[in-house]
């Protein structure tokens, strides 16, 4: 599996948008974004004038890091996005967003993304009480997810407390907060998926 092993917040100073790669910093004072720090690199900060293809390499970009996925799983689900009846764009952020990593992190029993990953892998985490160690693992409507008996993490304790605080759990997810798991609702709508990309740009990416 790959990962970045630099600062992720490197990510997010590249894309000029906060991807909540860092967990609860991403809500403070401290973050890159908040703080206006340039991009990086020698010309971060200078104007630059895009072209199209290069705008839609940054929506791409933005979306795929946003998911902290890798070139060859993210194109994975767009070409089944493809293959799914619907507006390929919506699809593909709903196949995204139902990957049991971000499943996890929604429901609040990770602070971030990257969280969500190690908890999964180290085998915390049960789906329909089977437990489950892929991370890229993708559930479906009436799914149960659940810290495994015996896993009692105080970060997962820490980290739902925050959501119930902040109310962040969306409403296709149902949250129980006492018993640490969550159930999903259904599949999430368009206007659900706070993501912030222009889904069409990354569809007319890959058509080329």
């Amino acid at each position: 599996m790959g990962r970045h092993i630099t600062s992720v917040c490197v990510l997010c100073r590249r894309e000029h948008v906060k991807l909540y790669l860092k967990g609860n910093r991403c809500f403070t004072a401290k973050c890159a974004i908040e703080q206006k720090r340039p991009a990086p690199g020698q010309h971060g900060g200078e104007f630059k004038k895009v072209s199209d293809y290069g705008m839609q390499l940054r929506e791409k970009q933005k979306l795929r890091r946003f998911y902290l996925m890798m070139e060859r799983s993210f194109l994975r689900q767009f070409v089944r996005a493809l293959r799914t009846k619907g507006k390929t764009g919506e699809v593909f952020l709903r196949l995204l967003e139902m990957r049991l990593d971000n499943v996890v992190f929604r429901l609040g029993l990770a602070p971030s993304r990257r969280a969500a990953r190690q908890i999964i892998s180290h085998g915390h985490v049960a789906v329909n009480g089977r437990k489950v160690n892929i991370p890229s693992a993708n559930v479906r409507a009436g799914d149960q997810v659940q810290l495994r008996e015996g896993h009692d993490l105080q970060l997962v304790r820490q980290s739902v407390e925050v959501a119930k605080q902040r109310k962040s759990v969306p409403e296709w997810l149902d949250l129980s907060a006492e018993k640490l798991s969550g159930k999903v609702l259904r599949m999430p709508e368009r206007a659900e998926i706070t993501v912030p990309v222009q889904e069409q740009q990354i569809v007319e990416y890959y058509s080329k």
